[in-house]
C-alpha cells in the first residue's frame, strides 16, 4: 500500500518490465562511450610519466582496477540482473544507508562531470571562434546538454543507436593515424621509461592518476540492466569486449604516434589533434579534431544515460519522490530524472567547473568500492544464490577483486592536490546529510528489496 509520501512497503521487485530494450551492438557503443570514447583527454600521461612508464600503465592498470571491477559486476549481476545495478546491489549487501550513499554520489558526483563535458565541447569550438563569448560559450553548452537529454528522454535505443554512429566516426580517423603510423616509424614509443630528472614517486603517482580516471566506471554498465536483452548473458558479453577496446584506444595510437614523432614531452591533453596533423597532415589533423569532439559528445550521452537512472531507481524504492522515478509512458525512460539532472548541468556549465571534476573523482572511488565489497558481501550474505558467473578463482579470486582496487585507490587518494583532499569530503558528506532530512524530514520511507529468487524468493533483504 502507498504511504503519504508516495512511497510503498511493497517489496522491490528485482526486475522491471516497463522499459524498452536494446541488444548488444547499442549497448556496447554506450558503454564504450562512457569508458573510453576515444583516445582523447590521456596525452598529459606520456609527458607526466614519460612514454615507457605510461604504456605500461595503461596496459597493466586494467588488470588492477577496471578488470575487478567488471568481474565483481558480472558476478552481482548474474545472482540480481536488477536496474539500478551497483546501487541496488549495495543496498542488498549493506543495507539501506549504503545503498542511499553509491545511488547519491554516483548521480550528485557526476552534476560536475557532465556539465565539464559541456563546457569542454564549447572549448573546443572556441578553438576556431575565438570570438566567442562567455555568454555565449555557456549557451552552447547548454544547447548541447539538453540536446543530448531529449535524445536520452526518447528512449535508450535512440540514445544507443546515436552511440554506434558517434563511435563509427571516432573511430575512423583513429584507424588512419594507425595505418600512417606503421609507415613512418623512427623511434622506441617505451623510451625514456619515465622523465629525466624528475623523482620516480611523482612521475609513478601522477601516471597512475590518470590511468585510473581512464579506466573508471565499469559498474556504471549495470544501471540499466532492466534495458538490456537477455541481461545476464549480455552483460558479461559487454564487458569481455568493452575492456581489450579500451586498453587498445588508449594505446595504439598514442604509441604510435610517438613511435613517429618522439615528442614525448610536447604531450597535453587534446594533443592527439596535432599528432595527427603532424604525423598524417592536415586532413588527417581536421578529422582528428572532429573525431575529439564527437567522443566528448559520445561521453556526455552515455553519461546522461547510465547517471539518470540511479535516481530513477532510488525514487522508484521511496528514497526519493517518486515523481522523479516516473517512467514515461511512450518512451520508457526517467524523463523527468533526465530532466532535473540537465537543469543542473546547465546551471554547473556557466562556472569553471574542469578542475572540479578532480573532486568528483573521490565519489566515483567511493561508488567503485562499495560495488567490490558487496561482491564480497553478497557470496556470505546469500552464499546459495544461483550465480551464472563466479569470479574465478574462489577466495583468492574475491581476495583479488576487492583488495587490489583498494591499493590503488588508496594511493590515488594519497596523491590528491590540496583543495581535492579539502573539498572532496564535503562532497561526500552531503551523502549522510541528504538521507537523514530525507528519511527523518521529508519522512521518506524505503520499500524493501525481494532476496535473489534462487536464493529466498517471497523474502525481503534484511538491511
Amino acid at each position: 500500500m502507498p504511504t503519504a509520501n508516495g512511497t510503498s512497503k511493497t517489496p522491490v521487485a528485482l526486475a522491471s518490465g516497463v522499459f524498452r530494450q536494446i541488444g548488444f551492438l547499442p549497448l556496447l557503443a554506450v558503454f564504450y562511450g562512457y569508458t573510453c570514447g576515444g583516445p582523447f583527454g590521456y596525452e598529459e600521461i606520456f609527458k607526466d610519466s614519460g612514454p615507457g612508464m605510461a604504456i605500461v600503465f595503461l596496459a597493466l592498470v586494467p588488470f588492477f582496477w577496471s578488470i575487478p571491477i567488471s568481474l565483481a559486476s558480472a558476478e552481482l549481476n548474474s545472482i540480481m540482473p536488477v536496474q539500478g545495478g551497483f546501487y541496488r546491489w549495495t543496498r542488498a549487501a549493506f543495507g539501506d544507508f549504503w545503498g542511499f550513499q553509491c545511488g547519491w554520489w554516483n548521480w550528485t558526483g557526476t552534476f560536475l562531470l557532465n556539465s565539464a563535458y559541456g563546457a569542454q565541447l564549447m572549448d573546443y569550438v572556441k578553438n576556431y571562434y575565438p570570438q566567442l563569448t562567455d555568454n555565449e560559450r555557456w549557451l552552447g553548452a547548454c544547447a548541447i546538454l539538453i540536446f543530448l537529454a531529449i535524445v536520452n528522454a526518447r528512449g535508450i535505443k535512440v540514445a544507443g543507436w546515436l552511440a554506434v554512429v558517434l563511435q563509427t566516426a571516432v573511430f575512423i580517423p583513429v584507424i588512419w593515424l594507425c595505418v600512417v603510423a606503421l609507415f613512418h616509424w623512427h623511434h622506441n614509443p617505451m623510451l625514456p621509461f619515465s622523465p629525466p630528472g624528475k623523482q620516480f614517486v611523482g612521475v609513478f603517482g601522477s601516471g597512475l592518476a590518470i590511468a585510473m580516471w581512464n579506466y573508471a566506471g565499469y559498474e556504471q554498465l549495470s544501471s540499466v540492466t532492466g534495458e538490456m536483452k537477455d541481461p545476464q548473458r549480455t552483460f558479461t558479453r559487454l564487458i569481455a569486449w568493452n575492456t581489450p577496446l579500451c586498453v587498445l584506444s588508449y594505446i595504439l595510437p598514442g604509441a604510435l604516434a610517438l613511435a613517429v614523432l618522439g615528442n614525448w614531452h610536447d604531450w597535453i591533453t587534446g594533443y592527439i589533434v596535432d599528432a595527427s596533423r603532424l604525423v598524417g597532415g592536415e586532413t588527417l589533423g581536421a578529422a582528428m579534431l572532429v573525431a575529439s569532439i564527437i567522443g566528448t559528445l559520445a561521453l556526455s550521452n552515455s553519461t546522461i544515460l547510465y547517471t539518470t537512472r540511479i535516481p530513477a531507481t532510488m525514487a522508484e524504492d521511496g528514497f526519493l519522490s517518486a515523481w522523479l522515478g516516473k517512467i514515461h509512458a511512450r518512451w520508457g525512460t526517467p524523463a523527468r530524472a533526465i530532466a532535473v539532472s540537465a537543469i543542473i548541468y546547465c546551471i554547473l556549465a556557466k562556472f569553471d567547473v574542469v578542475p572540479l571534476v578532480d573532486i568528483y573523482i573521490w565519489t566515483r572511488i567511493a561508488t567503485s568500492m562499495l560495488t567490490l565489497l558487496s561482491a564480497w558481501r553478497m557470496r556470505r550474505k546469500a552464499p546459495h544464490a544461483a550465480r551464472h558467473f563466479r569470479v574465478p578463482a574462489g577466495k583468492i579470486g574475491m581476495a583479488y577483486v576487492v583488495i587490489v582496487p583498494a591499493i590503488l585507490c588508496a594511493i590515488k587518494i594519497a596523491y590528491s592536490e590540496p583543495f581535492v583532499m579539502r573539498y572532496s569530503p564535503l562532497l561526500l558528506a552531503t551523502g549522510p546529510v541528504a538521507y537523514l532530512i530525507l528519511r527523518f524530514v521529508f519522512r521518506m520511507t524505503p520499500r524493501p528489496m525481494l532476496a535473489p529468487a534462487s536464493e529466498s524468493p517471497n523474502l525481503p533483504i534484511e538491511p
